[in-house]
């Protein structure tokens, strides 16, 4: 079976691809992978194809090839995608929320018996929980909370209460025959996907003591993501998933990836851009009408989610393809935007020109054509599986910098990079700043008896200041990336000398670290025994005072 197929009534005046079937009738009897029309049966619809074979300035020869790498771009991406579909038991109780007039007239269109009824004014409404198929409205009657169960709302001029959670439409936005239309096709089975896949081990939220961070629920428009206050754990509903992508961007860590398109398949796909110009597409833009000039090596890549890119992914693709990238979108979100920020500051200092040139609009779009270029030297390549988020964008940055110092870039609100401090005077070298650390940014070396960091990874996720028992020893300088070669290597931040036992020689602490017990206790003890213990293993420690009580049973003290 061939997986891809191109259909127009009117055929092409050009060659393409043997393994891309060209039809001028449509394939009723057959389903295919990738179509570049939703008027062929696929799994698939590509946008991008017509749109790169209306608008291109690619030579003849050139364009035979890009179409084809445009269909394999697609089964990458479809190969690496982790979007699993579910379905979610719909009834038909549909509540309908707001004045008499508004509720009489989307009434019109309900044919007799088609849903099971409920209607409530909007300052009966209290609360609503739950997602679709399973809503469940807190509801003030005469000072009484009834709880009701419905699967749908049609909720007029809809208040946030109610826009959090699926299953609640609002008629004002959409239209009511539009809003109808919705409610009919979800009864019987509502499919949606989960859009983000999530690694407990790296968040910077799970079960930490402190509320350290929680981005993700921030910039969350559902309830997709919330948190467990209490256990200290984040909990996911991807029912309520719109699939926008905004809690991947702002995640220091990566703990969170986009099952669309994960970090594996966005390497891949980056690779396919190599001496082509990348225009990143999210797949809500319209570009179906769209007439301009796509100069020379411009190749569409299209996306889903809109909010999803950071720089990790952004920089991985301006590496891959040697060129400034264009980002055609009418919205940016929270954490692509302070990711093309810093990005664009990085190039600027290396390069001299921005990175992300962003296009909001048509005119914009044809500006941006007009000036995205190559970038000379600015290719580079690693093999980043099995690489973390940060650990990507510190190597990849590494390539940049070189051994040149380009000064300083500040990060900004959504987007956090930062440098560690420690006073070494005051650092026992306990270590419990390494154990809260979970990126290992901060490391400590067996072998040296030292405590390291590494600034390039570090989230600024400030867990290591509030897991650090000494006052004023640990302090951490926010929202910096150094652009010189030291960022990038190891730093040592204190060391010290391992301790000997004085009984059995056992090296079982720092220095820093009895001397400060000794400290402490020696007053409080007042007895030579007792002092010496503390200078003692724990194995010598219950040795000495079991010889010390013996000696003083012969003695006749005790």
């Amino acid at each position: 079976m061939q997986e891809y197929v191109y259909y127009n009534p009117k055929g092409l005046d050009f060659p393409i691809d043997e393994s891309i079937l060209v039809t001028t009738s449509l394939q009723d009897s057959e389903t295919f992978l990738f179509s570049n029309t939703d008027k062929i049966k696929s799994e698939v619809v590509l946008k991008e194809i017509d749109f790169y074979i209306s608008n291109t300035k690619d030579n003849f020869s050139s364009k035979i090839q890009n179409i084809k790498k445009l269909y394999d771009i697609a089964s990458i991406k479809f190969d690496y995608a982790q979007d699993v579909s579910y379905t979610q038991e719909v009834g038909n109780k549909l509540l309908l929320i707001g004045d008499v007039a508004s509720c009489n007239s989307i009434k019109h269109y309900i044919l007799a018996d088609e849903f099971d009824l409920y209607q409530i004014s909007e300052d009966m409404l209290e609360n609503i929980t739950g997602h679709i198929g399973n809503l469940e409205v807190s509801v003030n009657s005469k000072d009484i909370i009834v709880k009701l169960q419905v699967d749908q709302i049609i909720y007029f001029d809809a208040k946030e209460v109610a826009t959090k959670q699926s299953g609640t439409l609002d008629p004002n936005i959409l239209g009511q025959k539009e809003c109808l239309e919705i409610v009919r096709k979800n009864i019987s089975e509502y499919e949606y996907k989960k859009f983000t896949t999530y690694d407990k081990n790296i968040c910077q939220y799970h079960e930490r003591r402190g509320d350290i961070c929680g981005k993700c629920v921030e910039v969350c428009p559902t309830v997709a993501i919330v948190k467990d206050e209490t256990n200290k754990h984040l909990v996911f509903s991807q029912i309520d998933c719109h699939g926008c992508g905004g809690c991947i961007s702002v995640c220091p860590s990566g703990a969170l990836d986009y099952t669309s398109t994960n970090r594996d398949a966005l390497y891949e796909i980056s690779l396919m851009y190599k001496n082509h110009i990348p225009l990143i597409i999210p797949a809500k833009m319209d570009i179906q009408n769209i007439k301009l000039d796509l100069k020379e090596g411009v190749l569409p890549f299209m996306i889903d989610g809109e909010k999803f890119l950071h720089e990790s992914s952004f920089l991985t693709l301006l590496q891959l393809s040697g060129s400034q990238v264009i980002f055609y979108t009418d919205f940016i979100s929270k954490g692509s935007g302070d990711s093309i920020r810093i990005l664009n500051d990085i190039y600027q200092k290396r390069y001299g020109k921005d990175a992300i040139i962003v296009a909001k609009d048509l005119d914009e779009l044809k500006r941006a054509l007009e000036e995205v270029s190559v970038i000379d030297d600015s290719y580079f390549n690693i093999n980043q599986a099995g690489m973390k988020k940060r650990e990507i964008f510190a190597t990849r940055l590494e390539n940049i910098v070189k051994s040149d110092d380009l000064g300083v870039v500040l990060t900004g609100e959504h987007i956090h990079y930062a440098h560690v401090r420690v006073d070494e005077a005051k650092c026992t070298l306990c270590l419990s700043c390494v154990g809260a650390c979970n990126v290992n940014a901060l490391w400590a070396d067996s072998k040296t008896n030292e405590l390291k960091l590494n600034p390039s990874v570090c989230t600024a996720c400030g867990y290591c200041e509030l897991s650090c028992p000494e006052k004023e020893c640990l302090s951490i300088e926010k929202d910096v990336i150094k652009l010189n070669p030291s960022w990038f290597k190891s730093e040592v931040l204190a060391k010290d000398k391992l301790f000997a036992c004085v009984e059995c020689g056992k090296e079982f602490a720092t220095v820093k670290a009895i001397e400060k017990v000794a400290s402490k206790m020696i007053p409080i003890f007042a007895d030579p025994i007792k002092e010496r213990t503390l200078y003692c293993c724990e194995q010598c420690k219950p040795k000495v005072m079991m010889k010390d009580y013996v000696n003083q049973m012969k003695a006749g003290n005790i």
